[in-house]
């Protein structure tokens, strides 16, 4: 899978774990409608499959999968929540993104 293909992946399927947890959120902290419920739960479900489409074992996926979820994470804060992300934000979802790199992109054994 090249590199932006795999990007994609796991920016996608973070994304879809986020909205998963964010609406029940709303509908407990905000009193929004459960009905609210029935899309998180298809997005966690979506969440679930995209992880069966990463081409490394469960646990490498997992590992590398957190930078993503973390860049995606203060995506959300940013442009969602409406919070201007500092220059540590900045900084830390550089370095998890190098994690990443340096997991997923690791040689065949």
């Amino acid at each position: 899978m090249d590199i932006l293909k795999l990007a994609g992946l796991f920016f996608v399927t973070a994304l879809a774990e986020i909205v998963g947890c964010y609406l029940p959120w709303l509908v407990l902290k905000q009193g929004k409608s459960a009905w609210l419920l029935l899309p998180a739960a298809l997005s966690l479900a979506l969440f679930a499959w995209l992880l069966t489409l990463h081409p490394a074992a469960a646990g490498r996926t997992y590992a590398a999968y957190g930078g993503a979820y973390i860049c995606v994470a203060l995506l959300w804060l940013r442009f969602v929540d409406g919070v201007a992300l500092s220059r540590f934000d900045v900084a830390g979802a550089a370095l998890a993104l190098v994690g990443m790199a340096v997991i997923a992109l690791q040689p065949a054994q």
